[in-house]
């Protein structure tokens, strides 16, 4: 009898292998800002808020490593003259139940609402061309304000003190 040819086996169809477009949730993620005058004391109170953040949400806890990273990014929202409980109500407000990844989120909250930085008083003074405004002093005398460029005294005590000048 003539060997019998094996019929070969099935091989069992794999399902097809989906690679996922990239998308927000598998891009690098966004820098954390960082301030433009970095002092220790910015420092050290953001990293007072960070850390205090699961007091007032349990599910925030951030590592050692993660509140390094994340402090600058706290700091600056204080640089731009956010109050400290503004900072943490943005980054505690909706929360989704339960958080996947707790320091992602923050850091992500922090990059999006980061309020822009307050205008100065030359921004919001209207531009007059050609005025120049001379600043207010006080008179020396009597503390009486004027108008001068340099400090001294105002028109009435210059005006006595010519007069008992030239009375002398």
């Amino acid at each position: 009898m003539p060997p019998r040819a094996l019929a070969p086996e099935p091989v069992p169809l794999l399902p097809p292998v989906h690679v996922p477009a990239r998308t927000a949730r598998t891009a690098p993620p966004s820098p954390v800002p960082r301030p433009q005058d970095p002092t220790s004391e910015l420092h050290r109170a953001a990293a007072a808020i960070l850390a205090d953040l699961r007091r007032h949400a349990p599910q925030l806890v951030l590592s050692e490593r993660d509140l390094q990273a994340l402090t600058p990014g706290v700091a600056t929202w204080l640089e731009r003259d956010a109050h400290p409980d503004t900072v943490r109500q943005a980054l505690i407000t909706d929360l989704p139940v339960p958080p996947r990844h707790p320091a992602k989120l923050v850091r992500h909250r922090i990059s999006t609402l980061l309020p822009p930085p307050l205008p100065g008083s030359r921004e919001i003074a209207p531009v007059r061309p050609g005025v120049t405004v001379v600043p207010l002093q006080n008179c020396d005398s009597c503390d009486r304000a004027f108008r001068s460029r340099h400090p001294g005294h105002c028109r009435g005590c210059r005006h006595e003190q010519a007069d008992l000048h030239t009375a002398a």
